[in-house]
């Protein structure tokens, strides 16, 4: 095997495509910033019981882990910058109103989580701290979709659910962390043979409500017969009002709903959401109200926040056209310099053919050229 093969799932990034990332990128922290988010910067390394600790089995598996050898303590590889932030908010910031941060950065995964994924994801992401309203769900979901909008992505449709139905059904029973693991399994993939076996010895009522869970998804009618099939718990019936709020907000965009989707890391605690796009296999956003986040750090307060991988959304879309360029000739003269300084500080790209060497890039355009006319250097079409 070659010493220059990389790892499964890993992959070097070349020019056309690290442009469009680069450029997706600053769009989108662009359109963070519109709304007022603040960016920071976490570390990819820390501590381990900092990454995982309240975040469930699902992140401790895909987490890298190796030893300091400064202090002999065990560190991971952020899998996923969503706890990392919530450190943030409660240690660093400590502010008492509501605080908005985004980020941007890679993620290592132990394995690629849906077929023919990258192992190291670009994520970014945006979350709200301080506000237990449905407006910091809404302006989440809204910013979500205007970053998708800004990608240029195409038949853009969001599917809603809410972790609270599943959580009232489950509630009280003293299931093992095993057994709820493969409820919640089972739940996802809809399998309602296998909830059937596992829900066996659960109370009526629970039990009933587990198995309908798996076909309630659908159009906003799927709302009115869960109320209607659901036992009538405090908690569904706030979950099934919020997602009727939050969907009718969402004016012109196709909205769906799953109830039985439980799919994403353990901290999420209310409605969620995912977005998918025309021609896209899977979700190219996930987020939605994830409140106990920061309980693991002493702050317990509200939170809602998504994130996506830059990576992903980049093979959702076509290519970018070649940036245009001018052809520049090699030259220590003065006023060349000047010209060519002159017309970078403006914007333009210029590229200068090295002596000997006609231009040999795949990323630009040259579709002008800088030429001598009249004691001075114009800009001519090629």
């Amino acid at each position: 095997m070659s010493a220059w093969v990389l790892p499964d799932h890993i992959a070097d990034v070349l020019p056309s495509e690290a442009r469009h990332i680069e450029e997706l990128r600053r769009a989108l922290l662009d359109a963070a910033r519109g709304y007022g988010y603040e960016l920071v910067m976490p570390p990819l390394l820390e501590h381990l019981e900092s990454l995982l600790t309240g975040t469930g089995e699902a992140l401790d598996l895909q987490t890298f882990k190796l030893v300091d050898q400064l202090s002999g303590r065990m560190m991971g590889l952020r899998a996923d910058t969503t706890p990392q932030v919530a450190r943030i908010d409660a240690h660093l910031l400590n502010r008492q109103g509501v605080t908005r941060l985004c980020y941007c950065g890679p993620v290592v995964h132990a394995r690629p989580d849906r077929p023919h994924a990258t192992r190291e994801p670009l994520q970014l992401g945006a979350e709200i701290y301080g506000h237990a309203g449905l407006e910091a769900d809404l302006e989440i979901l809204q910013l979500s979709l205007d970053c998708l909008q800004a990608a240029n992505v195409q038949g853009l449709a969001v599917d809603m659910g809410d972790a609270r139905i599943a959580r009232a059904l489950l509630a009280d029973l003293g299931l093992a962390p095993e057994h709820l693991a493969r409820v919640h399994a089972a739940l996802a993939n809809k399998d309602a043979t296998e909830l059937a076996n596992l829900c066996q010895d659960f109370p009526k009522d629970s039990r009933d409500g587990v198995l309908a869970l798996v076909q309630l998804y659908g159009d906003a009618s799927i709302l009115q017969t869960a109320a209607r099939v659901l036992p009538a718990l405090p908690a569904i019936q706030d979950a099934l009002r919020d997602l009727q709020w939050l969907s009718a907000q969402l004016d012109g965009t196709p909205v769906t709903f799953d109830l039985a989707d439980l799919r994403g890391y353990a901290y999420y605690s209310g409605a969620r959401f995912a977005i998918y796009a025309q021609g896209a296999s899977d979700a190219l956003v996930r987020g939605g109200r994830y409140d106990e986040v920061g309980a693991v750090f002493g702050r317990n307060r509200p939170a809602v926040g998504f994130s996506l991988d830059l990576k992903q959304v980049v093979g959702a879309v076509g290519p970018r056209p070649l940036r245009a360029a001018i052809r520049a000739p090699w030259g220590h003269a003065a006023d060349l310099r000047s010209a060519i300084a002159a017309l970078r500080a403006q914007g333009e790209t210029v590229v200068c053919v090295l002596p000997g060497h006609e231009s040999e890039v795949d990323e630009f355009h040259c579709d002008r050229m800088l030429t001598p006319a009249a004691g001075q250097w114009i800009v001519q079409a090629i």
